[in-house]
């Protein structure tokens, strides 16, 4: 009889035991079961329903391990799964590094001179300052915070501030897919303006390449101030662009034939490319010190030959002469948010994979003023470089800057070899150049 009440009784505990485990105190039982731990491998225990082994101990001893690592940053998990760890920078110096090299690039050196030299030239500086402070900066730090705060690319980002909006982190990404995709054709020709700059003599100094058509001029052929048929010519630089690079055909109907040596460089490019990226923020990290900081040496540079060139004051008259009445334009002021987003690089999702491998509690005013400002300062720099140049080749051909200047790569792939092939030892400048393109 007592062996049967002690059994009732048992039961009776076991199906209390068993109504207790509510969902409610699921979390609290595996607290006590992870309590009662070994450290072995795979920890054991019996309940009514049966058997349970749970992998705890050893996940939580991985975990514990990965978090003790400075370079990582672990998110808080349920019990009974893997911490999530991402790598952090190494230090703030990287981050910033990697976001101006991110933001200052090609749109800095063509894109900004000819739209304020379309824009009402230094007039353009007044909408494009202001529609910095309104709303490129903060825009930037929306960006670099949702990122820091999520510690997500924009996908995982997007989705985890609403799951609505994952499709406008997914969009982001295919757009600078996009962008990457145009942005490695350049690169493809400055690799292949980089392989020329070792010739002798440069190829896009003489007029007597296969190339060259009659109205080619070097600069030396006329004198522009005595022979006015220097105005109908076009300068060899141009030519060696057009119809040697690109080899432009007259129509679209005509596609002219495979460039394998563009093709090649175009694989070299995308070849770079992975290589910057493979280990992830532990190459791009190291890879920033020289990507980021070595385009400034150039335009330092690239500033003192510029402003040496004669004629150079055409150019910058021009580039920083305002024309007030461009203000009441609204395409002025349209021009100057689309060049704050462009250049910045708002929305692309880069900067904001970027922040997400900062830690947590990183100050980011202060490091989105860093980055906004040196942008800006770049776009300036960028204009001096580019209108003293064109001031020059007006100068030379007996043209006004109207005449000389142009949109898109024209201004990296003509104005800047026209300037550097003119200094004492072009070869080595011309090289680095196109190196930091």
């Amino acid at each position: 009889m007592s062996e049967l009440n002690l059994n009732k009784k048992q039961d009776g505990n076991d199906k209390g035991n068993a109504e207790s485990a509510t969902p409610t105190n699921y979390e609290n039982s595996l607290e006590n079961i992870a309590g009662n731990q070994t450290h072995g491998d795979n920890s054991r225990r019996k309940t009514n329903t049966g058997e349970h082994f749970l992998d705890l101990t050893g996940k939580m001893d991985k975990t514990k391990v990965m978090c003790q690592d400075p370079l990582v940053v672990c998110t808080s998990n349920k019990l009974g799964e893997e911490a999530e760890v991402r790598d952090t920078w190494a230090n703030k110096v990287e981050f910033i590094l990697a976001c101006i090299g991110n933001v200052v690039g090609l749109g800095n050196m063509w894109r900004f001179p000819y739209l304020c030299y379309k824009s009402g030239g230094g007039a353009f500086l007044i909408p494009y300052f202001i529609m910095l402070v309104v709303c490129g900066i903060p825009l930037l730090y929306m960006e670099l915070a949702v990122g820091q705060y999520t510690r997500q690319g924009p996908i995982g980002a997007m989705h985890k501030m609403c799951p609505l909006f994952k499709g406008t982190g997914l969009a982001t990404v295919i757009m600078s897919f996009l962008l990457s995709t145009y942005y490695n054709v350049i690169i493809a020709w400055a690799l292949y303006y980089l392989i020329n700059s070792f010739m002798d003599p440069l190829p896009w100094e003489g007029c007597n390449n296969d190339w060259n058509s009659e109205l080619c001029w070097n600069g030396t052929k006329f004198n522009s101030s005595q022979d006015q048929e220097a105005n109908n010519k076009t300068s060899a630089p141009q030519e060696f662009y057009d119809n040697h690079l690109l080899q432009m055909t007259k129509g679209i109907d005509n596609f002219g034939t495979m460039r394998w040596e563009l093709l090649a460089c175009l694989a070299v490019a995308w070849i770079l490319v992975y290589f910057c990226l493979w280990k992830g923020i532990k190459s791009t990290g190291k890879v920033v010190y020289v990507t980021a900081t070595l385009p400034y040496l150039f335009i330092g540079a690239f500033i003192v030959r510029a402003l040496t060139l004669p004629g150079s004051e055409l150019g910058l008259v021009y580039f920083f002469s305002p024309k007030w009445e461009t203000l009441l334009e609204a395409k002025v002021w349209v021009n100057a948010a689309a060049q704050n987003f462009n250049s910045i690089g708002i929305a692309f999702g880069s900067l904001m994979a970027f922040s997400s491998y900062n830690r947590f509690d990183n100050r980011l005013m202060r490091d989105t003023l860093i980055i906004s400002l040196t942008d800006a300062v770049t776009c300036i720099l960028a204009g001096i470089c580019v209108f003293g140049t064109l001031g020059n080749l007006a100068f030379e051909q007996g043209k006004s800057v109207d005449e000389v200047v142009s949109s898109g790569p024209g201004l990296v792939f003509v104005a800047y070899p026209a300037a550097l092939s003119k200094m004492p030892f072009p070869h080595m400048p011309m090289a680095d150049g196109f190196a930091f393109i």
